[in-house]
C-alpha cells in the first residue's frame, strides 16, 4: 500500500448561504484543532499562489455541485478532495450521512482511506484557427443552444462521426456519468473506467444513442450553424451568447458560427478521498431503490 501523504493544511470549502453547512464547518474544524492542533484548516477560498500555500486536504460540504465548484478552481495543486454530502445522494461526495461525518475525518487523519483518482476533460475553443479559451471540467463539456437550435458536427481523431441538428451536444467522464448524461439519457459508467461519452441532446434527427470512447481519443466538434438573436449575456463577462460552451455547468463562452471544440482528456486530475468500499455502487443502489 502506497504511504498516505501528511496533512498539514486543510481547506474547508461550502456555500457560506447554506446554514447547515456553516454547523458542520464548526464540528469538523473544532475535532481537527482539538485532535491535530499542528493542522492548518482555513475557509479563505482565495486561490494559494505557490504549492506550498495549497492545502493538502479540500473537505467540501455541500452536494455534488459543490464538488464540482471546489475540485476544477484547485486542479493546478491536486489536492486530496473529501466530500461530505449535504445533498440528496451524492454520488461523488466520499461520505453520504451525516452521522458518519465525524468518523470519516477520524479516518482521513489516520490514513485508513483510498485516494481514487478520476480524469479531467479539457476543451480549446479554436476560431480562425487560433485558440481563444480554454475549460476543464471534471464531469462535462456542453455545446448547447440556449433557447433554440444549433447544428454541430462531431469528429473522432478528425473522423465524421454525427450530424446533430438540436439542443446541442455533451460530452461526459465517467464521473459525470450520473449528472447531466443520465438526465439526457446517457449511461452510467463505472467511475474507474477511463473513457469520453458523446451525448446529444434533443437532436431533431433520428435520435442516436449515446457513444462510449477511448480517453485517448480527440473529440473536435463544429459549430456548423445557427440563428444569431443575442438573447442571453454571461453576467461574468457581459457577453451576448446564443450557443454557448460550458463546463461542469459554470464557466461559461458564447460561440459563434464556425468555431470548433477540440477536446481531450485534460493533464490535471482529481483525487477523492474513498472511505466507504463500494460506495459508488451504493449510491447508485439508494438513488434506484434497488432491491
Amino acid at each position: 500500500m502506497p504511504r498516505k501523504q501528511k496533512i498539514q493544511k486543510v481547506l474547508i470549502f461550502s456555500r457560506p448561504e447554506v446554514s447547515r453547512s456553516r454547523i458542520i464547518s464548526k464540528k469538523l474544524t473544532s475535532w481537527i484543532k482539538a485532535n491535530h492542533p499542528s493542522v492548518k484548516v482555513s475557509q479563505k477560498t482565495s486561490l494559494p499562489k505557490s504549492k506550498r500555500e495549497a492545502p493538502d486536504v479540500i473537505l467540501v460540504l455541500g452536494g455534488d455541485g459543490t464538488i464540482l465548484e471546489a475540485a476544477p478552481k484547485y486542479r493546478k495543486w491536486n489536492p486530496l478532495i473529501m466530500g461530505f454530502n449535504l445533498g440528496r445522494i451524492g454520488f461523488i461526495a466520499s461520505v453520504r450521512k451525516e452521522e458518519n461525518f465525524v468518523k470519516a475525518l477520524e479516518l482521513l487523519f489516520k490514513g485508513k482511506y483510498k485516494a481514487d483518482p478520476r480524469m479531467m476533460i479539457s476543451a480549446d475553443l479554436v476560431r480562425n484557427d487560433k485558440t481563444i479559451g480554454k475549460l476543464h471540467a471534471l464531469n462535462e463539456i456542453t455545446i448547447q443552444n440556449l433557447f433554440g437550435m444549433v447544428k454541430l458536427k462531431v469528429e473522432i481523431e478528425d473522423h465524421p462521426l454525427q450530424y446533430i441538428h438540436g439542443s446541442g451536444v455533451m460530452v461526459a467522464t465517467a464521473s459525470g456519468s450520473t449528472a447531466y448524461n443520465l438526465s439526457a439519457h446517457g449511461p452510467i459508467v463505472m467511475p474507474n473506467i477511463r473513457c469520453f461519452i458523446i451525448t446529444e441532446l434533443l437532436d431533431h434527427n433520428i435520435p442516436t444513442p449515446s457513444i462510449v470512447i477511448k480517453r485517448k481519443h480527440k473529440i473536435t466538434i463544429t459549430v456548423e450553424d445557427f440563428r444569431k438573436y443575442d438573447r442571453f449575456i454571461i453576467t461574468e463577462t457581459g457577453k451576448k451568447a446564443d450557443v454557448i460552451l460550458s463546463a461542469d455547468s459554470s464557466e461559461l463562452l458564447p460561440l459563434q458560427k464556425g468555431d470548433k471544440i477540440v477536446m481531450r482528456e485534460s493533464k490535471y486530475q482529481t483525487r477523492f478521498v474513498e472511505i466507504e468500499k463500494h460506495y459508488f455502487l451504493k449510491s447508485i443502489q439508494e438513488k434506484f431503490a434497488f432491491r
